[in-house]
């Protein structure tokens, strides 16, 4: 009786395993296999070496790469924190109707019904020489001719990327804070605890695990964008993402997959420094 569910219970995640293995460990095996290919310029041949890796780490040019792709993680996820926790705050405990929580949290859904590439675009109306901000600053007499930082530039990267993912951060934090007891909450005002120190002993503590996975959410798409840093950047900057995406158009593939491997390393590890330091099992 004992084989028989043990073997029913194999035959229940053979499944789930076989499409684990197939489209998420074998890919990655084969990128790193790849990644210790020989690549002469030309051609690739299969092979071991180091060169690669060799080549990333001793070049300032990658290495640049990776700290402006770090920047832009950092940024985007401060700036997404920033804003994704007063609107979670404001739906969990200002909107006291479930009906119109549901209702704003749709709302906030809305812009992703379109492409990125679309909203991405929907931007450039706004940031250009002749966009709406441009003109506004010139009505007012702040300026006296087009501020050129607003489009192509890190600017307009970073808001494009927060306009993108910012839903990702909103989403697990109002998860968390619709599961904070409200009684703690009127209990501390009772007891006469400012706002202040309710949010700093009772809700930012216990909504700490979605922010936990709203972090991860926004950190990794980040680190692998390059749509978004090639058309708001205007080529001007560049991260990892892009990086690989060109060597992959030059087929480059050793050098793209050894990148790839490294920039896979490096955004694990910052999981799970964030996994380390907020336990986020009862969000799953």
């Amino acid at each position: 009786m004992n084989n028989s569910k043990t073997l029913r219970n194999y035959l229940l995640v053979a499944p789930q395993t076989l499409v684990f293995l197939l489209f998420l460990v074998l890919p990655i095996i084969a990128i790193a296999i790849v990644s210790f290919w020989n690549f002469n310029g030309f051609a690739m041949t299969p092979g071991f070496t180091l060169n690669n890796y060799l080549g990333i780490f001793s070049s300032r040019v990658y290495l640049s790469t990776y700290l402006n792709t770090f920047k832009f993680a950092f940024l985007v996820w401060l700036i997404c924190l920033l804003i994704s926790y007063p609107v979670a705050y404001f739906l969990a405990f200002h909107i006291k109707s479930p009906k119109w929580q549901t209702i704003l949290f749709l709302i906030c859904t809305v812009p992703f019904l379109t492409s990125n590439i679309i909203r991405m675009i929907s931007w450039i109306p706004f940031l250009g020489r002749e966009g709406l901000i441009n003109q506004a600053l010139m009505g007012l007499g702040i300026t006296n001719q087009p501020v050129e930082i607003f489009l192509f530039s890190d600017f307009s990267v970073i808001l494009a990327m927060v306009h993108l993912y910012c839903l990702f951060m909103v989403a697990p934090i109002f998860n968390s804070m619709m599961r904070i007891d409200r009684s703690l909450v009127t209990a501390s005002e009772d007891l006469g605890s400012s706002p202040f120190q309710i949010q700093k002993e009772i809700i930012l503590p216990l909504s700490a695990s979605g922010i936990a996975i709203g972090s991860i959410f926004v950190v990794t798409l980040v680190m692998g964008e390059f749509a978004t840093m090639r058309i708001m950047s205007g080529g001007k900057s560049s991260s990892v993402g892009y990086l690989i995406k060109n060597q992959l158009d030059s087929l480059q593939y050793p050098l793209a997959a050894a990148n790839a491997v490294v920039l896979l390393i490096v955004t694990l590890i910052i999981v799970f420094a964030i996994l380390r330091v907020v336990d986020i099992r009862k969000e799953l």
